[in-house]
């Protein structure tokens, strides 16, 4: 459910992250790779797809892909919280991450 504003939250974006990268074979991919995904197979608001005001180059869902990379030891954070593993330029879902989707 999109926010006051008109944007998906962090939190659902990151959930959707969570969800595609359980759904491939090695559970693993690249912050590129996210994002044509999520593209793709996320219901974007039009608030979601405005330029982002930090990052010229990037929609405002994509900065929110980005920020569970440069966010990572924040508290309620999927990397923090051991959902996901992050390695240079690739997210991984965990195991803990797996279960989370089985529960969720």
């Amino acid at each position: 459910m999109p926010s006051k504003d008109g944007r998906s939250t962090e939190q659902e974006i990151g959930k959707a992250v969570l969800r595609y990268l359980g759904s491939i074979p090695k559970g693993e991919a690249t912050i590129l790779e996210i994002k044509r995904h999520l593209a793709k197979h996320f219901p974007l608001t039009a608030a979601d797809q405005e330029q982002s005001e930090t990052r010229p180059n990037e929609e405002m869902w994509e900065q929110q892909v980005r920020n569970l990379v440069s966010h990572r030891t924040s508290a309620d954070n999927l990397i923090n919280d051991g959902l996901l593993s992050y390695r240079p330029r690739r997210l991984a879902i965990t195991d803990a991450g797996r279960l989370w989707l089985k529960r969720g």
